[in-house]
């Protein structure tokens, strides 16, 4: 039990240490788009689908944020179906209008592994339009040959990377020749939270009514969420 927990620590250290530059220039470069009216997209495929419904309508989290959800590429589509999908080379273009980017938004795609063509489409749909793009992802996988037919890797194409340093695999444990104890979703959620804190503390010197849901779990007469949904419900779906 202690060691998963362990090495998990050890990981957050390696990239709190390597990657603070990195989520410092990606607050300021979101904070500046939903200043000028964006609203920060996420993206991702299977469990990476999972950590672009991390930021959405959470209780202390930014208001602004939508998770493009495309079906079939979401685990509950199924486990094997969404694996299949997201390899696809067809599949963004017949789902583009799930995008819906307007001229200030920002998209954050998450993939680990960043080889797939789901996600590589997915950033650069986003590109062709304008729109500035960060992945979330391992550069572990680099070496790891692309799938798409542009034969570049996520990376090659956005305009910056958030490393979260999983190793190949995911898992942080081995035994018996197999990797287990996967890190991906813990690493990819506490950069994403350390990253939106970090977007709402500079919005926090400039402005009185910050854009961060309370709990709908305490006591509260709830206008604050109510005036929020109200401003951003025109971009986000939150029925």
């Amino acid at each position: 039990m202690h060691t998963y927990f362990q090495e998990v620590q050890k990981l957050l250290s390696r990239v709190l240490e390597k990657e603070h530059v990195s989520i410092e220039r990606a607050s300021q470069v979101i904070v500046e788009r939903l200043q000028n009216g964006g609203v920060l997209q996420l993206f991702g495929c299977g469990h990476s689908h999972l950590l672009a419904q991390e930021a959405y309508y959470r209780a202390g989290g930014l208001v602004p944020v939508r998770p493009i959800i495309i079906e079939p590429l979401t685990l509950h589509a199924g486990a094997l179906t969404s694996s299949t999908n997201e390899k696809d080379p067809d599949i963004i273009h017949s789902y583009a209008d799930q995008f819906n980017f307007h001229e200030q938004d920002i998209l954050m795609v998450i993939s680990t592994s960043g080889r797939n063509n789901a996600p590589i489409d997915a950033a650069l749909l986003a590109k062709e339009q304008g729109i500035p793009v960060m992945s979330l992802q391992s550069l572990d996988y680099k070496e790891h040959t692309t799938r798409h037919k542009s034969e570049k890797r996520l990376e090659d194409i956005v305009d910056f990377v958030l490393d979260t340093h999983v190793p190949v695999g995911d898992g942080l444990l081995s035994r018996s020749g197999m990797q287990y104890g996967p890190a991906s979703t813990v690493v990819g959620s506490t950069i994403l939270n350390t990253l939106l804190s970090q977007v709402i503390e500079k919005m926090a010197d400039q402005m009185d009514v910050l854009p961060v849901f309370e709990s709908t779990n305490v006591t509260s007469d709830q206008n604050h969420n109510t005036l929020m949904i109200t401003k951003y419900e025109g971009r986000i779906d939150f029925k």
